[in-house]
């Protein structure tokens, strides 16, 4: 008996079939192999890709909080992003790479045409701890036309901790800006001291003993001033605190007598 052919075409949707279902296998397989944290960031890349601004910077705030090396990398492509605060998170998110690919990665947008994205991005810099930005921070701190932007850079040099940064920021201390410009200075002045504190550097002593006894400058510059000599112990400053204890501003004569108590000095 002659058995008739079936047409081949019969076949196909069953080929088509089978192949959907060894992919859907395989992906399942692979899924399968993923960590919960690879998942975790898989599902923020792909919200990178959304046409919202806000759900691109929110997947970017989320990638940060995992503070993992995995989840910045999956941030860099966003650094050039059109939206601004989409940039800015970017900057953020990325402080949680090696220090050195990180300093990298962010140091072109300290050349951002926005303020806040500058100002962001060196705040983001002081994070990664990474003695690379060093130099484009200094630049910045002594450059910049913003004042939001040089204070940034001035508390990210102290965060970053490098004695070389000592001599930019004296200079930003003693610096005189414009007269329109000078209550707005007094913030950078303010980072730059307390940055001095941070970086507890005997070559920042000098300096800061200069900005307490001066009365002319602010009393939360002083207050400041005061704290940060505490920071660097030096003896030398005893004399200043034990004039600055006795102010008649209870912040500032509080700080003093806090730094004195950290030089185990006496308040007389």
């Amino acid at each position: 008996m002659r058995i008739k052919r079936k047409h081949p075409q019969i076949f196909l949707p069953i080929a088509v079939a089978c192949l959907i279902s060894a992919m859907n296998i395989s992906a399942s397989a692979q899924s399968k192999e993923q960590t919960p944290l690879q998942r975790q960031i898989e599902v923020q890349k792909n919200r990178l890709t959304s046409t919202e601004a806000e759900e691109r910077r929110d997947a970017l705030m989320k990638l940060s909080l995992m503070r993992r090396p995995e989840a910045s990398r999956a941030a860099v492509a966003s650094l050039n992003d059109p939206e601004p605060s989409v940039r800015a998170a970017a900057a953020h998110a990325l402080t949680s790479a090696p220090s050195g690919d990180a300093a990298s990665a962010l140091i072109p947008l300290l050349q951002d045409k926005l303020e806040f994205v500058r100002r962001e991005v060196a705040y983001a810099l002081g994070d990664t701890r990474s003695h690379d930005a060093v130099g484009p921070l200094t630049n910045l701190l002594a450059t910049d036309k913003e004042m939001s932007v040089r204070a940034a850079a001035a508390l990210a040099l102290g965060r970053i901790k490098d004695e070389s940064a000592v001599i930019a920021l004296a200079k930003a201390i003693d610096e005189r800006p414009p007269k329109k410009k000078a209550a707005e200075y007094e913030f950078v002045k303010r980072a730059a001291v307390e940055s001095l504190g941070e970086i507890r550097s005997p070559a920042g002593v000098q300096v800061l003993v200069s900005v307490l006894s001066n009365e002319g400058n602010s009393l939360d510059t002083r207050r400041v001033a005061a704290m940060a000599l505490g920071k660097i112990g030096s003896n030398s400053a005893v004399p200043a605190l034990q004039a600055a204890f006795h102010s008649d501003d209870p912040y500032l004569a509080d700080a003093a007598r806090e730094a004195l108590r950290r030089l185990h000095a006496p308040l007389k």
